[in-house]
């Protein structure tokens, strides 16, 4: 039975940074040619999860998880292969597309310039449904995202591992803790208030019977030791700030 579930964050994208300098310079678009789903990491963020390898190798493989869960898109891929490759770790990866990032239809690489400008009915209408709920054209709402992950969730309970790796999005991450931990949309979007989830931070979720606790959120320091760049990005580009 499942005890233990790690959470990662992928690494600094090139999405990452060009949806932050284009917040900052009060551009409408991110101006990026990839879509969401190919978007890879940056050399920072390579540099992070080869970091996060590094820490892993340093700890007893039974205290380490012992299979992997991750979503499908490049920048989650290439962190969970970066890190396990450098910790010497062959686990079996599950690549599960529940686990993607949550979907933003017709404001996908828009800055929130670009959605107060271009959609300012679709603005109007998130700030008086709130975030949990709004759901974009074609996108999807943070409830949406909710309800795969239960689903996902299900599967990773059947696994025989103590300790589950989850190398996601940082919203998947906020909402596998909105399920597990039981929350309701005031405790999560408090909790979110009050803290983050950088790249290649680590959240452990450790399970008391049928009750899950969070043991550790947003953990870098395996960048603090190797002096490595600890980065924050909004990880979605219509919420950024």
């Amino acid at each position: 039975m499942v005890q233990e579930i790690w959470l990662v964050r992928h690494g600094e994208s090139i999405g990452n940074v060009a949806a932050t300098r284009s917040e900052r310079a009060g551009a409408e678009v991110v101006g990026i040619d990839t879509r969401d789903a190919d978007t890879p990491l940056s050399e920072t963020g390579a540099e992070q999860a080869v970091s996060l390898g590094a820490h892993w190798a340093q700890q007893e493989p039974d205290d380490l998880p012992q299979v992997v869960w991750c979503s499908p898109y490049l920048r989650a891929r290439q962190t969970a292969h970066l890190a396990l490759h450098r910790a010497s770790l062959d686990l079996p990866t599950v690549i599960d597309e529940r686990l993607r990032d949550r979907e933003l239809g017709v404001l996908d690489g828009l800055t929130s310039h670009g959605v107060h400008a271009r959609f300012p009915q679709e603005a109007a209408r998130r700030a008086h449904q709130g975030k949990f709920y709004y759901r974009p054209p074609g996108g999807e709402s943070w409830a949406d995202v909710a309800l795969r992950l239960r689903s996902v969730l299900r599967d990773v309970a059947d696994s025989d591992a103590a300790r589950v790796l989850v190398v996601a999005h940082d919203a998947v991450i906020w909402l596998l803790r909105y399920v597990l931990e039981a929350m309701d949309e005031q405790q999560l979007f408090d909790l979110i208030a009050r803290g983050s989830v950088r790249n290649t931070s680590l959240t452990v979720l450790t399970r008391t019977d049928r009750t899950w606790t969070t043991t550790r959120a947003d953990d870098v320091r395996h960048l603090e030791r190797t002096d490595g760049k600890v980065t924050e990005h909004a990880g979605e580009r219509e919420d950024a700030r």
